[in-house]
């Protein structure tokens, strides 16, 4: 099964695939959790990275993209990937559909997380204090909710329209949400 858990900066989609990859086996692929390694690498990429995303912006669909095809034998062999903050626009979920198709997979669900954005703010912000992400400083991330909500948008009606849209409250606590989402796959599967 592949399934993208999609939903704004902090909405809590790491938390929630970290979670299904310990029931069940599958290959989380956070772009987050990618690009922060890059950077950790102390790679001209992970430079270039650290660049874009302490302005706040997105890196390019041609990085992103890469690393995800990087990793999806990872996830065949596993029997399924969570896509986590990928895809952010149509053109990346329509290369993610070809690249899928290919390898004989497609996109199973895609889970929204909802949220209410004020609340959200809070939640990144008390993050920031506790771990010090150079991506959720405050006054960066308000940049990257209003890109999220900008880019993203379209991909809601473009999975709506397969069939493939599910909205779960993302603002319960991690054990409701998680149920929710349990109760959504359970009908996908």
């Amino acid at each position: 099964m592949n399934l993208i858990l999609f939903g704004p900066p902090g909405a809590g989609k790491g938390t929630q695939a970290k979670r299904l990859v310990e029931q069940r086996g599958m290959v989380q692929l956070s772009t987050g959790d990618m690009l922060r390694a890059a950077i950790a690498s102390g790679s001209e990429l992970g430079q270039k990275v650290k660049g874009v995303l302490d302005r706040g912006d997105l890196v390019t669909d041609e990085i992103v993209i890469a690393l995800i095809e990087e990793r999806l034998p990872e996830a065949e062999a596993a029997g399924g990937a969570i896509f986590d903050g990928f895809p952010r626009t149509v053109a990346q979920a329509q290369a993610l559909d070809v690249m899928l198709a290919k390898r004989g997979q497609k996109i199973d669900s895609v889970v929204r997380l909802e949220v209410d954005e004020p609340a959200l703010i809070e939640r990144i912000t008390k993050r920031y204090a506790e771990q010090g992400r150079s991506d959720d400083n405050p006054e960066t991330f308000v940049n990257r909710l209003a890109r999220y909500n900008a880019d993203t948008a379209p991909l809601l009606p473009y999975y709506r329209e397969q069939g493939k849209l599910v909205e779960v409250d993302g603002m319960g606590a991690v054990e409701a949400v998680a149920a929710s989402i349990d109760a959504t796959l359970t009908v996908v599967a």
